[in-house]
């Protein structure tokens, strides 16, 4: 449970390939620390963390692997937490064209060795340590259980027709941001109306339309049928080096789970697991509500 004396933030410790991760010093502190900053009302922790580094640095990033939550005691009796993860850019990761401002007034690309040393506080320098073992780079395959839909009792219509409900549908949008984080550029769906509809708002970002499988819904599905979609869908991201999300029925997540060699989190509606994958591995998992 949120206790009123905890300030919640998220950032991104951000790595590129030369073995360097980018640092960020801040004015008012006069210390060296990783982008972070504190979730706006309602805001998800994984969207803070992309917008909190696009806003103190001017890139945009994916996220990769979870890193441990760090709690402090900052001032007034309040406990800063504080959720990471790795990260890497998307497209230019070059900042030499940065305008300094006065929350912002200097940042670095810093190889590895140096960063330990020039970060400010222990609590950063300990993510960092675990991050070094964490910062290859990772594709997320995302399962996503559809938003919430008319309830069936007060459906008359084929099953595979029934839409979302408004909640459902307010779901669907709240995802954009969410999926965006990962960087998910394929979008595969039961062909089912709520499985296409969960998705079609990030689709319809990207400029795409949802992949509609019908083996993918609660009537076709098996488990040689949903094995082939989610190896699919794991060969191609890999290919891509892109996010991608699979989006289907309570019934069928066991499957896909299976498919995947992971447990089944037992998903809520508008719920996704995000399976992080190095050359088709599991090396790391979290839920998102």
């Amino acid at each position: 449970m949120v206790q009123p004396h905890e300030v919640f933030s998220a950032g991104v410790v951000v790595f590129r390939p030369q073995r360097q991760v980018l640092l960020v010093h801040r004015a008012r502190y006069d210390d060296w620390s990783f982008p972070k900053g504190k979730l706006d009302p309602g805001e998800h922790r994984t969207v803070a963390a992309v917008r909190e580094v696009e806003e103190e640095t001017g890139l945009r990033v994916r996220l990769g692997v979870p890193l441990a939550r760090q709690r402090y005691e900052i001032s007034g009796g309040r406990t800063k937490v504080v959720d990471y993860w790795c990260g890497r850019v998307v497209g230019d990761d070059d900042v030499s064209g940065y305008q300094r401002n006065d929350e912002i007034d200097d940042l670095a690309w810093v190889d590895l060795d140096e960063a330990a040393e020039r970060l400010t506080y222990p609590f950063d320098r300990d993510t960092l340590r675990e991050a070094r073992g964490a910062r290859r780079r990772t594709d997320a395959f995302v399962v996503l259980r559809h938003a919430e839909a008319r309830a069936r009792k007060s459906w008359h219509g084929d099953d595979a027709a029934r839409p979302l409900t408004s909640t459902g549908e307010q779901q669907a949008q709240a995802l954009v941001p969410l999926l965006a984080a990962y960087d998910v550029r394929e979008v595969i769906s039961s062909s089912a109306t709520r499985c296409v509809d969960t998705v079609a708002p990030y689709a319809a970002s990207l400029g795409i339309s949802p992949w509609a499988v019908d083996d993918l819904g609660e009537a076709d599905a098996t488990g040689p049928a949903v094995a082939r979609a989610v190896t699919d869908l794991a060969t191609t991201i890999a290919e891509r080096r892109v996010g991608g999300v699979l989006c289907t029925h309570r019934p069928v997540l066991p499957l896909v789970c299976e498919a995947l060699d992971v447990p089944d989190p037992g998903l809520a509606k508008g719920a996704m697991l995000v399976v992080h994958l190095r050359q088709g591995r599991v090396v790391a998992t979290e839920q998102h509500p």
